[in-house]
């Protein structure tokens, strides 16, 4: 029964049909299918019906027609199609109703097919391994968040092997060009220093690309990444200057970067940010870092679609030390001017 439990898919039975047969072994006086007219289950549908607790009897039909279809028992018939059985001298001489025999005759068949079924079983679960794995290390990079969208999608799903398959190369292409890119980015950024070193640092980029009479980039100013120590270069007042957005859920008043923090670590789910996600900010930000850029992710809330991907992009910028607080406030400070 435990072999053909795993083998129900080859064989075409539903868990509910598994469970008819469960109820027609039950009626077996031994735990073995015993040959002859003993192992003939002569209980009628109502009989049956109560020892599954109620099952209608119409469904009952249906899961012991499956069974028939299946070889997994055969139906030994009286001239009038009823069951009952014949007893002489304590013993079943005669038995008219569903032979269980022929799942003792299939066992080897079925074991067969159970080791089948577990085999293409751990061949799935490694390939599924193997995409989350790969999606990790995707995660790592930049520009995927539509792939990771889509990704999360075929995931909640049950995939067959083909297109476990499928997304394993998929992955690994992206992740190909994925370095390629970065690669080139280097390449561009070096030569960029080297011939640029006459721009000022008082150039802003701003953080709001999309505000009237903002300055935009696709990229932040090169720099190193802010460590905890670092971010006194920002005041805690030019920040509730301009993050005003969170006093309308926490209304207290923050005299501290440690009532930032709390704050934000409050924001951060709120905005559909993963626990890990906002751990790993802080872990290359620095914690006071990560804080303001979540209270600035709530200024524009609006026109952020993935906050989560947002913040790794940020997170991954600031490993890279192409990653400022400044730009991000000035630009909002900008926005309120303009507004």
């Amino acid at each position: 029964m435990d072999q053909l439990t795993q083998a129900a898919e080859t064989y075409e039975l539903s868990h509910r049909t598994l469970t008819v047969l469960q109820a027609l072994l039950t009626f077996l006086p031994s735990r073995h299918i015993p040959t002859g007219p003993a192992g003939i289950v002569f209980a009628s549908n109502q009989r049956l019906s109560e020892r599954l607790h109620g099952m209608p009897e119409s469904t009952l039909r249906r899961h012991l027609a499956q069974l028939l279809r299946a070889g997994i028992v055969s139906r030994h018939d009286s001239p009038n199609r009823k069951r009952f059985a014949r007893n002489r001298g304590g013993e079943i001489t005669a038995a008219f109703g569903f032979n269980l025999a022929p799942m003792v005759h299939q066992a080897d068949a079925i074991g067969h097919a159970a080791g089948k079924a577990q085999a293409r079983q751990e061949e799935l679960l490694a390939l599924r391994d193997e995409v989350l794995m790969l999606r990790a290390e995707l995660m790592r990079q930049t520009g995927h968040e539509t792939e990771l969208a889509e990704l999360a999608k075929l995931l909640r799903r049950k995939s067959d092997e083909a297109e476990l398959q499928s997304i394993v190369e998929k992955l690994k292409n992206l992740l190909e060009s994925g370095e390629e890119t970065v690669l080139v980015a280097e390449e561009t950024s070096t030569a960029y220093i080297q011939n640029e070193r006459h721009i000022q640092d008082s150039d802003i980029i701003h953080f709001d690309s999309e505000g009237q009479g903002a300055h935009t980039s696709d990229t932040f100013k090169c720099q190193r990444a802010l460590s905890a120590d670092k971010v006194q270069a920002v005041s805690l007042s030019q920040v509730l200057t301009a993050c005003q957005e969170h006093q309308y859920f926490f209304p207290e008043s923050l005299r501290t970067w440690s009532d930032l923090e709390r704050i934000s670590d409050k924001i951060a789910p709120m905005l559909g940010i993963d626990q890990p996600v906002m751990i790993e900010a802080k872990r290359i930000m620095g914690a006071e870092a990560a804080a303001v850029t979540v209270l600035c992710m709530l200024e524009k809330a609006n026109a952020i679609r993935s906050p989560g991907a947002y913040l790794r992009r940020l997170t991954q910028m600031a490993h890279d030390g192409a990653f400022t607080l400044q730009p991000m406030l000035m630009a909002l400070a900008n926005r309120q001017i303009v507004s």
